[in-house]
């Protein structure tokens, strides 16, 4: 009997020894996803999410290869892992530290190996650039402009293409709804920073993988993750931090805290912020068309110009935002990995700043008041991966989602009693399947998917006596019950065509599913129409190479196709554009198509300096753009008292953007590092008479500089970011139509001035528990606008954060 239990306790001991952990030399962190195979590749397997894998198939004394796609190859024999202690260690590859992007293909892939250019953030540069919203962080990239119509507010624009022609992921779940608008949009301020593991945005298009919408670009937010238990007992690990940060410009004071508690199969991650800001000052040296001089109070019944005491000050900027996110995860083997997320976002009433500062022909105010209603959104979502798998996967990827997202808009006239409230309330379904297959030539690896989304729109307007409180029905902004349906699959591929050159292609089938209900509108406006259906199908496709010229020299081009298929804001939406237009439903639509083609290259000197830049054009057809328009054989209407001009949004559009990026990075003696990113994006648009205008997103030439010194505990980053002007010639009509947004020039026209900010961001590691960081912008306190908001940006300003961690 002794025997026998020394015997069993033996086998028990050796074949624990099987399984081994693959860990970053560096980091010492687990990597997930390495192939692990013998020389003929008879055996093989894969590490799992904590980098842990079973190697009892193997021969004691045969070779074992190790291949991930950041990492350097390495092979050992069973008998040397074994006497490492069961652990495997891998050094990442030089030219590809940090470059690992999980957006192109929804799994990981090599920005090498990408024809497209991709700009990433991770945790560590979320951190150090300790940003105010999501927005203000894709700001600090240098690589894409955003547009800020309110302090609540942050519409991105890449490559002269913005708001609907953008996607934007959560998770890999698509966060657009039916209702994103043309018009600039500020969704992305529901997305918490603070609680990001990492963010990726595609220049260009991408709607092989991720279908309408993604025309100039996708910007994709990765939360973090619950982190399970690195104990090999039972044993719970319990980590968080929590943060606090307060910034001089618009008084804000916001909080966060995350908590992590793991086990060895089962975490559970729960992440809040809250965060108050005040009115936003604005910097002292600029145009003065850009002060806050005076403003609409209501006393005694009565709306009334109120003189601005410091007209620095941009009164009914302020507003509240509060971010709540409870993630589980449950990993019951080395195979399945199942992920759980509940989010809810909510903000306080905040003001349309641009709509307040907006005076009528004669000089006068036009709105008394002009808010959005708490901008409120829902995510809960389940996302399962599974590893493994048989001849049609390596891996798979299932995620389901349901959104519920809510917004309002409430204007009343100066001098009027009648506020009008229109409220959307969009509830989406989505579900996707995304599979990955390495071929056994490896020379291979295909990407393949499924995709269907759902949305479902309420849409509800009112109009309230202020003074008596009577309420009655109005017309609603879009068809009440309206119905927008997307089914889609798509192929990838990427292959080696040789040790040199890769090719990646894809090609994606959609078909759109429209249903539109006119009736309840029809008692406003006697629409002839009363219900619409719309139903086609798009493809989509993409080619692109990357030749390894030389150890310095990469070149890669791309081409692809993209397209925007209408949605329930274009087909169904009454607008009042606030400039004597009134946009009206238009049923007769179609998608919009880009054929896009770029060129670039990367030249890399020895990890000392690497300089990339790209060449890109972009043609738009069948553009959705806004053009007068008839109703019952009449061109104007009676709305609200007035007699205004009819549009409608219409296939009637041709456009081309073309543009050119360059970025350097240069390691210096002594801890110093010079990164700089520069941009030219022009546009033009035909229009129905033949003539060229500038396209109405296409921003001002900008970049930024940054100088950085990294020693120790210490990150200090002296950096300036600068915009260049747009003339009065240079500016779309549908812009210069809206002079509140703008500075006057000589002759009494508007443009966008040209301006730029010197900044410094100070970052100190006390220990691994505290973290401070200290940030000085707008040091010479510019007065400036980005080009089309409506707000000015922040003054000087001194942001301080503290972050403690355990």
């Amino acid at each position: 009997m002794r025997y026998l239990f020394i015997l069993f306790l033996f086998i028990t001991i050796a074949s624990q020894a099987q399984q081994i952990t693959v860990l970053d030399i560096d980091t010492r962190e687990p990597i997930i996803s390495v192939a692990i195979y013998n020389e003929d590749k008879s055996i093989s397997t894969i590490t799992d999410f904590d980098g842990k894998a079973d190697i009892t198939a193997f021969a004691k004394a045969e070779k074992i290869i190790f291949s991930e796609v950041a990492h350097k190859q390495a092979i050992y024999t069973k008998a040397q892992i074994i006497a490492y202690g069961n652990k495997v260690f891998l050094k990442q590859l030089e030219n590809t530290l940090g470059e690992i992007v999980l957006s192109v293909s929804k799994f990981g892939q090599k920005k090498s190996e990408i024809p497209q250019k991709i700009v990433g953030f991770s945790k560590e540069d979320i951190e150090l650039y300790n940003p105010q919203t999501s927005a203000d962080l894709l700001q600090t990239s240098g690589q894409v402009f955003v547009q800020k119509s309110q302090l609540g507010g942050g519409s991105p624009s890449i490559r002269g293409y913005s708001t609907n022609r953008l996607l934007i992921t959560l998770d890999g779940i698509r966060f657009n709804t039916a209702i994103f608008r043309g018009g600039n949009v500020q969704n992305i301020i529901s997305i918490d920073p603070f609680a990001l593991e990492r963010t990726e945005v595609i220049l260009g298009p991408g709607s092989v993988v991720y279908g309408s919408d993604a025309v100039g670009g996708v910007l994709n937010f990765y939360t973090k993750k619950p982190q399970l238990s690195k104990k090999d007992t039972l044993g719970v690990t319990v980590s968080g931090n929590a943060l606090a940060r307060y910034s001089t410009s618009n008084n804000e004071k916001t909080g966060h805290f995350d908590f992590n508690l793991g086990s060895k199969k089962w975490a559970f991650l729960t992440s809040a912020s809250y965060s108050d800001y005040g009115d936003q000052r604005q910097g002292r040296h600029g145009p003065d068309a850009f002060l806050r001089n005076e403003f609409i109070r209501r006393i005694d019944g009565e709306d009334v110009v109120v003189q601005n005491e410091d007209p620095l000050r941009q009164v009914s900027t302020g507003y509240s935002s509060y971010n709540f996110m409870q993630k589980v995860r449950y990993v019951p083997n080395n195979t399945w990995d199942f992920n759980f997320n509940v989010s809810y976002v909510t903000t306080s009433d905040y003001d349309r700043y641009d709509r307040l500062t907006q005076r009528d022909d004669d000089g006068s105010f036009r709105s008394a008041q002009w808010f959005y209603g708490p901008q409120k959104w829902f995510l809960a979502s389940l996302q399962v991966n599974k590893e493994g798998g048989g001849p049609w996967y390596d891996r798979v990827q299932g995620t389901v989602a349901f959104q519920n997202s809510e917004e309002s808009r409430n204007d009343r006239r100066v001098g009027r009693t009648d506020l009008r409230t229109r409220t959307e309330r969009v509830n989406a379904l989505s579900g996707a399947l995304d599979f990955e297959k390495t071929l056994k030539n490896r020379k291979t690896k295909l990407n393949y998917g499924l995709e269907y989304v759902y949305n479902y729109v309420n849409s509800n307007g009112s109009i309230t006596d202020i003074e008596t409180g009577q309420f009655e029905l109005t017309d609603t902004r879009y068809p009440d019950g309206s119905e927008w349906q997307s089914l889609a699959a798509y192929v990838s591929g990427q292959f080696d065509l040789s040790p040199k050159l890769k090719l990646n292609s894809g090609l994606r089938y959609n078909q759109l599913f429209i249903f539109t209900d006119f009736r309840d509108n029809n008692q406003f406006f006697n629409f002839p129409f009363e219900k619409s259906r719309v139903n086609f199908g798009n493809v989509t496709g993409s080619a692109g190479l990357n030749y390894q010229l030389s150890k310095t020299v990469l070149l890669k081009t791309n081409l692809s196709t993209a397209f925007r298929a209408p949605n329930i804001d274009d087909i169904g939406k009454v607008f009042d554009s606030g400039d004597g237009d009134l946009i009206i439903p238009n049923p007769d639509l179609k998608a919009e198509y880009a054929y896009n083609a770029e060129i670039g290259t990367v030249l890399n000197f020895n990890n000392v300096v690497t300089f990339d830049a790209n060449v890109y054009y972009s043609q738009l057809e069948n553009a959705l753009v806004r053009r007068d328009f008839t109703l019952n054989g009449s061109s104007t209407i009676e709305f609200e008292g007035e007699t205004v001009n009819i549009e409608a949004i219409q296939n009637a559009g041709t456009a081309q953007v073309w543009g050119f990026e360059a970025g350097i990075d240069i390691k210096l003696p002594h801890n110093f590092n010079v990164t700089s990113q520069f941009n030219i994006t022009r546009g033009e648009q035909e229009e129905e008479d033949g003539s060229l205008l500038p396209v109405r997103h296409v921003a001002p030439t900008f970049g930024n500089t940054h100088l950085i010194w990294k020693k120790d505990r210490w990150t200090l980053n002296a950096f300036v970011n600068y915009n260049g002007a747009l003339d009065f010639q240079d500016l779309s009509p549908e812009v210069s139509d809206s002079p509140e947004l703008f500075a006057v020039d000589a002759d009494g026209n508007p443009f966008s001035p040209k301006w730029y900010t010197l900044n410094v961001s100070s970052q100190f590691r006390l220990n691994d528990q505290w973290n401070f960081t200290a940030n000085l912008e707008n040091i010479t306190d510019q007065l400036y606008r980005t080009y089309a908001s409506g707000i000015s940006a922040a003054g000087r300003n001194l942001i301080l954060a503290a972050k403690y961690s355990f």
